[in-house]
């Protein structure tokens, strides 16, 4: 039987899933293709954020770190070896008479002062592989995006070298499986290792403390936004921006964030917007106006120092807070010399002198004021005036003891229930109950006070007055005064308002309204570019002003558990009523304990 050769070429079969598996490159079923380089060299000294120009590639790079530490035992070892090994190639030299090896000397070095950080505890030894996956379209892109990207290595001083033969091991090590299947790994130790992630910016210090919060993404390349108000000259800020720009949704995420590291805030909130979030992470929520809730100016601080004078501040703070209720900018000195004997003869009605001793009784009320100042023979006037915050229809409020203490890592005062004529006074009443406890020496914490629409106390001078002395004299207390608000002409029309500006280490500028942006470019230096980003602004899109050199536009980013708390939005928070009351309330990580109008004295709510 003869057996007939064929000269039909066969053809292969290829499954339509299949991999196209080369020697330096993959290849996908939709025509994709894609290589592998391992890093091997790298340069002798790094700085922060050195990988960043990799991770912020404006093409498809996937940029892998594999980290595992190295037992103390085992560094010391390998260390001692390594150090025997260079003295005695350096010894060889020597005896041998050869030029003296500068990059061995420098080695050893290195390795000397890394094995005394260790011998100290002040770091530790990691192996790291770094692996680069290119991804193109075709393979004449794949080329030339190699290209780019080693190019882009080399300026590192970063040897990237090509997996060759081992393709399929690049492309698992590169995928999120936590598996190095080339096993190219360097040294490091802990700064160098810390230097490599991506949480720094280029255009922003680099932050030298554990409360730096996440801001964003930068809108220049896809890097972090990291912002330490708390390692600045001082902790202030202002937020300038027109409605629904979203400085609300901005400050209300850099809340809950520094709430997770333990940081208390202390917010005014005329709008009822920080109510969802104070129930969720069980913060102390003052519905000051509400039916039942009421507030004692006259109250004295529980805790003090040894030499506070509390019954003087209490008379300076009350003349303060009358002449925002008269809608006077200042008192007169006869008045003033009025206030001032009525306060101290009030308190001595009710048995408290300056006696330290006498301070822990009961506070008289508003009212015990008015009738003091009612049998002044110059107090008639003022006791006139204040007859509505008495027996008039602002005596609610006024209108016995303090029902609600706050206390607790989130204190929020909501004014919404106030009538547009009490906001002011409402605001100063919140900021004073912040002050004492920020102001407190036996309680020296991390803390933020966040003044919402602060226009509303920028258009009465003495409040404006009483916002400055907190902007000038938080930073003592290690606390940080957050100045948010929709009218720039409130804030920078009045030197006060720029001395408020001037003493925020951080400026956050969002969308801004054409008639505003030439005062607000004024007073904070901005370039043609930054105005009209500032005109064409998206929602949450924002400017980090930080001084003339340091100053980055980004992209305000929450997670989706973080949005349902903090959103303003009409409509998000209908579909969240819908779905609430379709499932029941939406679980949350965070321990729900909310404070309202119990009676309650100075015990912490969680």
């Amino acid at each position: 039987m003869k057996l007939r050769r064929t000269t039909e070429k066969r053809s292969a079969f290829v499954h339509p899933n299949a991999l196209g598996i080369g020697a330096r490159t993959l290849t996908f079923p939709d025509g994709a293709t894609c290589a592998f380089f391992a890093v091997t060299g790298y340069p002798r000294e790094v700085g922060a954020g050195w990988l960043e120009p990799l991770l912020t590639y404006p093409g498809r790079l996937d940029v892998c770190l594999h980290i595992e530490p190295i037992p103390q035992a085992v560094a010391a070892m390998r260390l001692r070896r390594q150090l025997a090994r260079l003295e005695s190639s350096s010894q060889a030299d020597t005896q041998q008479g050869r030029l003296q090896d500068f990059d061995t000397e420098a080695a050893a070095d290195d390795a000397t002062e890394l094995a005394a950080s260790l011998a100290r505890g002040h770091g530790r030894l990691f192996k790291v592989g770094l692996y680069l996956t290119v991804h193109a379209a075709s393979q004449e892109d794949l080329t030339a995006e190699v290209e780019r990207v080693r190019t882009l290595a080399a300026s590192l001083l970063l040897d990237a070298q090509p997996t060759t033969f081992r393709a399929l091991q690049g492309w698992a090590s590169c995928l999120p499986f936590a598996t190095d299947a080339i096993g190219l790994t360097r040294s490091f130790d802990t700064t160098a290792l810390a230097a490599a992630f991506p949480f720094t910016s280029p255009d922003l210090p680099v932050p030298t403390s554990t409360s730096a919060v996440l801001y964003g993404l930068s809108a220049s390349s896809s890097g972090v936004v990291l912002w330490d108000r708390f390692a600045q000259d001082n902790h202030n800020s202002v937020t300038l921006a027109q409605s629904g720009a979203g400085k609300s949704f901005f400050t209300k995420l850099e809340t809950l964030r520094l709430l997770y590291q333990g940081v208390e805030v202390a917010v005014v909130d005329p709008e009822d917007e920080y109510a969802r979030l104070a129930h969720a992470v069980g913060g102390t929520y003052l519905r000051l106006g509400a039916t039942g809730v009421r507030w004692n100016p006259l109250d004295l601080p529980a805790s003090h120092g040894p030499r506070d004078d509390v019954l003087a501040r209490r008379a300076l703070f009350l003349q303060t807070l009358i002449a925002t209720m008269l809608g006077q900018a200042s008192l007169g000195p006869h008045i003033r010399a009025t206030l001032d004997t009525a306060v101290l003869t009030t308190y001595a009605e009710a048995g408290i002198t300056r006696d330290p001793a006498t301070w822990s009784r009961p506070a008289p009320l508003l009212g015990d004021l008015v009738t003091t100042l009612t049998g002044h023979p110059q107090g008639e006037d003022i006791a006139v005036q204040l007859a509505p915050y008495v027996t008039g229809s602002y005596r609610e409020l006024f209108d016995g003891p303090t029902t609600t203490h706050p206390s607790g890592h989130l204190i929020v005062f909501s004014l919404r229930d106030l009538p547009e004529e009490m906001k002011a006074v409402g605001t100063l009443l919140a900021l004073d109950a912040i002050w004492r406890r920020v102001a407190n020496p036996r309680d020296r914490r991390k803390r933020l006070v966040v003044v919402d629409e602060a226009w509303l106390l920028m258009r009465e001078d003495a409040g404006a007055r009483f916002l400055f002395r907190m902007a000038k004299a938080a930073r003592k207390h290690w606390a940080g005064l957050a100045v948010v608000t929709q009218d720039a002409a409130d804030l920078l029309g009045s030197e006060l308002g720029q001395a408020i500006v001037a003493n925020a280490a951080g400026q956050i500028l969002l969308r801004q309204a054409p008639q505003a942006i030439g005062a607000i470019g004024a007073t904070f230096g901005l370039s043609e570019g930054e105005r009209q980003f500032l005109l064409t602004a998206e929602r949450g899109e924002a400017l980090l002003v930080a001084g003339p050199a340091s100053r980055i536009a980004f992209q305000v980013i929450a997670s989706p558990i973080e949005a349902e708390l903090i959103t303003t939005d009409p409509a998000e928070l209908a579909e969240l009523a819908r779905r609430e009351s379709r499932d029941g309330p939406t679980p949350t990580p965070f321990t729900s304990t909310f404070v309202q109008d119990e009676d309650e004295e100075d015990g912490d709510p969680l």
